[in-house]
């Protein structure tokens, strides 16, 4: 899977996702009439594409991106256990994984204590086993819109 296909899967496949773009990475909002104040938008899912908030999955590598997904407390546990402690002064949590390792569904480097889990460059197999976590974001979002 490519950046592109998986932008046009979740605009497509969801209705009322705002994705807004800064910086060459994606944010997937549920604003299904635009009008949430920005100050009270928080995305449900993101598409990173470089290392300019992070180091931890070294982006920079071409042809590298990271798609971001909120889930909850319950799905990321029976993923992957207990959600780990704050991240440290590496600013990443102890998750013992390879957050640079590609097509592995994986906790996520900074951000995994908010329940998120993340994908580097999933293959089309490897999307395929997270679009039930796409869409578990989706809908929470939208509840809790």
């Amino acid at each position: 899977m490519d950046e592109s296909s998986i932008v046009k899967y979740l605009t497509e496949n969801f209705p009322g996702v705002d994705a807004v773009t800064a910086d060459g990475n994606y944010f997937f909002f549920y604003d299904p009439d635009r009008s949430a104040a920005p100050d009270r938008r928080f995305p449900f899912v993101t598409l990173v594409t470089n290392d300019k908030y992070d180091q931890a999955s070294n982006l920079d590598r071409p042809g590298v991106f990271r798609l971001n997904i909120g889930v909850s407390k319950a799905t990321y546990e029976s993923l992957f256990g207990a959600q780990p402690a704050r991240p440290g002064p590496s600013d990443m949590v102890d998750a013992g994984r390879d957050f640079a390792a590609l097509d592995q569904i994986m906790p996520h480097p900074i951000y995994a204590t908010m329940f998120w889990i993340c994908v580097l460059s999933p293959s089309a197999a490897t999307f395929d086993k997270i679009r039930p976590l796409l869409a578990e974001a989706y809908h929470r979002a939208a509840r809790e819109r």
